[in-house]
């Protein structure tokens, strides 16, 4: 095993970025594979095969562990753009999934569970993604041992699980989570490639801005304990610091700290992805949007990358798809696409999560330049 292999190996292994810390400064970073793909007719399978091999490959990550999968169903499924399918816009597209589970399944992985944080309801994920135009049948028979579960609440679980942000965190110093999210030895983040109209970018590590549970940190969250039947919207009122989030979690390091979206969503965006920490990062840029994360945002438009990206570092694939979307991974606020909010990027480096420096990161597949579509109009 080479030098190279060994630094790829840690950087996916459940667990060891979080207990070696940072890498030092000028060691190589796990690969990020990029993969040319026009449309959602391609055989995915064939392709995700190819880009696994490519960072070193999918058995030894997943076998024999369960493995928990973020998706991105971002926005209730009635708002559409232009009436065009979801996967083809702002979420997930269930092509993707299929083949994301079936080569999970094929690979040896004991369980695999999809989870999301449900917009304005506790009920089961299943029926929600049934909403969204899935075939959730076709999905169940991908793998052997599929489960979904809703976080917004405790779901099928006993208890919420705590995370602590290392170094103590921005804003938070730990979260409370679904079970799901503790409960798992490989977590993977499935995103799409978008523009953010808060946080600049939404990628992998964006992806899972919305793990936090509705029952503690949404619009109807408890006061002392969690509101186990969530029913509004926004799982995100305490995070724009609108409110604290049920006594029973823990409380915000400075309530005087700013209330500015553009502040404190990047902050935790970047503490979330440290302290539970993603192995498999996947963001799908074959179709999408730009402009916005959703049809609620003024001015978005389609369009078509054809691209994807894989890695077992969560913000290293995010910096080479930034760079793809013809942005700078290291640019400061004020400069596009970070124009009213602080840099994730630099705010995760910071925390230890990975590296924003392009010179570290070992593109494999198609080269950068290859993959660029800018998505600035």
């Amino acid at each position: 095993m080479t030098r190279r292999e060994l630094l790829a190996l840690l950087g996916a292994a459940p667990g060891i970025r979080g207990t070696l810390g940072a890498a030092p400064e000028n060691a190589p970073t796990a690969p990020v594979s990029i993969a040319r793909c026009r449309s959602y007719e391609e055989d995915f399978v064939s392709i995700l095969s190819t880009m696994f091999d490519q960072i070193g490959g999918l058995e030894r990550i997943v076998r024999n562990k369960t493995v928990t999968v973020k998706l991105n169903l971002t926005g209730s499924p009635a708002l559409r753009f232009q009436g065009r399918p979801l996967g083809v816009t702002h979420y997930s597209h269930p092509k993707t999934v299929g083949a994301m589970a079936h080569l999970m399944g094929r690979a040896g992985a004991r369980r695999i569970r999809f989870v999301e944080s449900c917009w304005a309801t506790a009920g089961p994920l299943e029926e929600y993604m049934l909403d969204s135009g899935w075939n959730v049948r076709s999905l169940v028979n991908a793998a052997p041992n599929v489960e979904f579960e809703n976080t917004n609440a405790l779901g099928k679980g006993k208890r919420y699980a705590r995370f602590k942000v290392p170094g103590g965190g921005y804003v938070f110093p730990a979260y409370d989570l679904n079970h799901a999210y503790d409960e798992t030895d490989v977590f993977v983040s499935m995103a799409k490639l978008k523009d953010h109209a808060t946080c600049g970018v939404t990628l992998a590590m964006k992806n899972i801005f919305g793990i936090t549970p509705a029952s503690i940190y949404g619009d109807d969250a408890g006061v002392d304990e969690p509101n186990e039947s969530p029913g509004k919207g926004r799982v995100e009122t305490c995070h724009l610091g609108k409110r604290q989030p049920a006594k029973s979690a823990p409380q915000e390091l400075d309530r005087a700290s700013s209330r500015e979206p553009g502040y404190r969503m990047p902050r935790i965006t970047a503490e979330l992805a440290a302290a539970r920490p993603i192995h498999i990062a996947f963001i799908d840029g074959v179709e999408t949007i730009a402009g916005g994360e959703g049809p609620w945002i003024k001015g978005i438009r389609l369009v078509k990358p054809g691209v994807l990206f894989l890695g077992t570092n969560a913000l290293t694939t995010d910096v080479a798809a930034t760079a793809a979307m013809g942005y700078d991974p290291r640019a400061g606020r004020g400069t596009s696409p970070f124009g009213d909010c602080d840099n994730t990027l630099i705010l995760a480096e910071k925390l230890g999560v990975g590296t924003t420096d392009l010179n570290r990161i070992e593109i494999r597949g198609i080269p950068l330049a290859e993959a660029t579509y800018r998505f600035e109009a």
